[in-house]
């Protein structure tokens, strides 16, 4: 209990001579545990509303918990641009090369400053011959491959036409003396490197002037999935489905869809090129004998095979042409289930043997090479 002591006098003896001093005392509401009953009922009312918002507000905080990114310790880094693929430095080195040998083949006294485009240190070359007295025609990228990084190792396949042909040491000009020299493919590797500019586009440059190299080397023929080619016989259900499509597809005789099976999508070619198909034999997934088939089997059976065919142009040529297909029987009747852009090989083909490159260096096939056929 509190009191407070104050100094008074009893009312009654206002008036009396001032000889004892008496004390009053005011006594305060009683309190509990050092609180008041007023302040203890106000603290209850207090905690009753706060626990009343937390159970309003505590869901919403979850969900906004929930939703809210998760904050990052320390200091914001921005993110790295993503690299460039590495084909994309692959066809634009090969497309620069391509272009740099052109201008080198044909290059004679003064074309420095053209040169220079694609290997700035042609500046200071000595070139002979007249300008133009050369022409590449038909080139093509026959091998690609990184060397180093951001280096790019490309050969250029060239046919070579001289406008000034030499003989006997005097010009000679004639149609004969051109057309031996065009049948001439001769091969060059031109050195690219490539790396981002400054807009962050790609940039390439030559790092010497092309290296006349020998042919590349062609690989043994893999394994296909297919049997071996027989003869494409009328009443064979297969001979008769891929003939009526490719008949289809190649004339424009006929509607093309019936042919196909549920999902396909093909367009004939168009203009159409030839007047009419025939199609000589068959090479069959996973057959190995000679009987004849009149037969199809259960629906949704998927079958590839090889067609060797001859289509006749306008100019009533006949031309030999292979095509890979799908099959797939659905009642009773072979339908074309795709057309399939390569033959199947029966294994896949070896991409880290050691081989010998162009210009006879040994070098390992890398992921990004291209395919080489030599003529």
């Amino acid at each position: 209990m509190k009191s407070v002591w104050r100094l008074g006098r009893p009312a009654k003896e206002a008036d009396a001579p001032d000889t004892e001093t008496h004390w009053d005392v005011d006594e305060w509401p009683q309190d509990v545990a050092g609180w008041s009953t007023g302040a203890q009922a106000n603290t209850a009312t207090v905690i009753r509303w706060m626990a009343w918002g937390l159970l309003v507000l505590g869901p919403l905080l979850g969900v906004f918990a929930y939703l809210s990114p998760p904050a990052l310790s320390g200091p914001s880094q921005k993110t790295p641009p993503p690299a460039a693929p590495a084909a994309v430095g692959a066809q634009g080195a090969a497309g620069f090369a391509q272009l740099f040998v052109a201008a080198f083949i044909s290059a004679g006294e003064g074309d420095q400053d053209e040169l220079a485009a694609y290997y700035p240190a042609a500046t200071s070359l000595r070139l002979e011959g007249d300008s133009g007295r050369r022409r590449g025609e038909q080139l093509t990228v026959v091998r690609l491959r990184e060397t180093d990084r951001g280096v790019w190792s490309v050969t250029v396949a060239a046919r070579i036409t001289d406008t000034q042909p030499v003989v006997d040491g005097r010009p000679d000009r004639t149609a004969a003396a051109q057309a031996a020299a065009a049948q001439s493919m001769r091969y060059f590797q031109a050195a690219i490197a490539t790396a981002t500019t400054a807009d962050g586009a790609s940039g390439y440059t030559a790092l010497a002037m092309p290296a006349e190299v020998s042919a590349p080397e062609r690989i043994t023929t893999p394994g296909l999935i297919y049997g071996p080619m027989r003869p494409a016989l009328p009443a064979d259900p297969r001979t008769q489905a891929v003939t009526e499509f490719l008949t289809a597809y190649l004339t424009g005789a006929g509607e093309l869809d019936r042919y196909l099976a549920p999902g396909t999508k093909l367009a004939p070619v168009a203009p159409a090129p030839y007047t009419g198909v025939a199609v000589d034999t068959l090479a069959i997934e996973g057959e190995k004998g000679t009987e004849p088939v009149t037969t199809v089997p259960a629906d949704g059976t998927v079958l590839r095979l090889l067609v060797a065919m001859r289509a006749t142009g306008h100019d009533e040529v006949r031309v030999p042409l292979t095509y890979a297909l799908t099959l797939k029987a659905r009642g009773g009747r072979w339908e074309i289930a795709s057309l399939d852009g390569a033959p199947t090989p029966a294994m896949p083909a070896a991409s880290t043997a050691p081989s010998t490159g162009a210009g006879g260096t040994a070098t390992s096939a890398a992921p990004t090479s291209a395919a080489t056929t030599a003529p």
